[in-house]
């Protein structure tokens, strides 16, 4: 793509590098096939290739973001399909984090948008206030459809309805402590606890250490630690967002220093794609750009951790399981084989839905702000899921969990359970009801 950007312009090295990008796109329009707004709304402007086109220009002429462009990248889940098809290897995911801290700079939202916007930055990234507006939640969930009928409070129905009826007790694994391997040590890892999955499903990260320590490998859950940032970033708070990936950093490099890590173990694929580009994020940072390198080069996904440690065969289970690859690890990470060769290896039959590119609707808070458009994908997900008639659902991503969960019966959980439950752990609580099972 030809670009005329000024040689003032590009002095700035955001410009720069959005430069950089642009001009790798070659027009082919392959990325339409993936992109799931496109292929929801068949609007050209709802694509990887129309929001470059608007990108493109609005940082050519050095303006302001307006409505039109504010919509269009509002509407872009950042599922980063699109980057997995694109065959001139543009690099969408890092020019539309620009756009998006370009618009937070530049713009002007309409005032509930604003507070919808501010309330989940100050609520979803901290455990504690995010326990308790889910408990205010349960009480406002009868009233949800009162919200629906005002377009400005739409967001708030969402909240609502995504509001579990019952949220589990908080768990002793979130908090500060080393989780020492029950056999011969073989290693060491840092675990990430996250934020919202720490509160919504904290059996995640109790599987993980049960199998963890169990193959040998002791846990440290650093004191300090805090939402990666993800949530925040793809708002386009940038500040913020680099805020907490410099917390994070300094955590971790002092487990590093203090007694040596393996790998950072993130069981969120969302939180792992952040993290994994904390290096890109802080390179300019000269008091950062070194350690976040770090970070990123030991940050792992857990089924991506547990493919190096060699984990024995296991007898062949009744029981199939449709994997679901959240975007953030196929698209995001490039994590694709990984996760369902460990799980036929622990002796399930897993079986692949159509339409596997396409995303479930949730990306962070995506099922919130956008709440029809999440609802079509959500149903399309939950359709090709159901067309394979698993006995249980897995996946790696908590935002695809409470996502989908909303829309079967079809239990759900995260990849690392059925592991854990292989490997000598107790059986899932939502499995327990399955008449088939080995």
């Amino acid at each position: 793509m030809q670009t005329r950007f000024s040689d003032e312009q590009l002095a700035d090295p955001k410009v720069a590098e959005a430069e950089s990008i642009l001009r790798k796109c070659v027009h082919c329009g392959f990325c339409t096939a993936t992109c799931p707004t496109y292929v929801t709304l068949g609007n050209e402007l709802d694509s990887p290739r129309g929001r470059i086109y608007l990108i493109k220009d609005m940082l050519e002429n050095g303006r302001p973001a307006d409505e039109e462009v504010v919509t269009h990248i509002d509407r872009c889940l950042s599922c980063l399909s699109c980057v997995t098809t694109c065959p001139s290897g543009v690099d969408y995911m890092h020019l539309v984090d620009h756009a998006r801290a370009h618009i937070e700079e530049t713009y002007k939202r309409p005032f509930m948008n604003r507070f919808t916007r501010a309330v989940l930055a100050a609520v979803l990234p901290y455990p504690a206030r995010f326990r308790a507006a889910l408990s205010l939640a349960r009480l406002g969930r009868p009233f949800a459809g009162l919200f629906g009928r005002v377009s400005a409070l739409k967001p708030f129905e969402a909240m609502l309805k995504l509001a579990p009826a019952r949220l589990p007790p908080a768990s002793s694994v979130s908090k500060p402590a080393t989780h020492a391997a029950s056999t011969e040590k073989r290693g060491r890892v840092a675990l990430l606890t996250g934020c919202a999955q720490s509160v919504l499903a904290p059996a995640i990260n109790e599987a993980t250490v049960r199998l963890l320590t169990r193959l040998g490998i002791e846990v440290v859950v650093p004191e300090g630690e805090g939402c990666c940032g993800s949530l925040v970033h793809h708002m386009g708070r940038e500040e913020q967002a680099l805020f907490e990936a410099r917390r994070n950093v300094d955590v971790w490099c002092r487990e590093i220093d203090a007694g040596g890590l393996d790998a950072i173990i993130i069981t969120a694929s969302g939180c792992g794609t952040t993290i994994k580009d904390y290096g890109h994020m802080l390179a300019r940072d000269p008091a950062y750009a070194e350690k976040a390198e770090r970070v990123s080069a030991l940050a792992k996904d857990i089924t991506e951790y547990l493919t190096t440690l060699d984990l024995a065969e296991q007898q062949r289970k009744d029981m199939t399981v449709a994997y679901h690859s959240a975007c953030s690890m196929q698209h995001g990470q490039q994590i694709k084989a990984g996760p369902k060769l460990l799980l036929e290896a622990a002796g399930f039959t897993v079986r692949e839905p159509a339409e596997g590119h396409l995303c479930c609707g949730s990306a962070g808070t995506y099922n919130i702000m956008q709440p029809e458009i999440s609802a079509k994908l959500k149903s399309r997900k939950v359709k090709n899921i159901e067309a394979v008639k698993p006995d249980v659902i897995a996946t790696g991503n908590i935002g695809c969990i409470t996502q989908i969960a909303s829309g079967t019966a079809v239990p759900i959980l995260h990849t690392v359970e059925l592991l854990d439950w292989a490997y000598g752990g107790e059986k899932p609580e939502k499995l327990k009801a399955l008449k088939r099972s080995a």
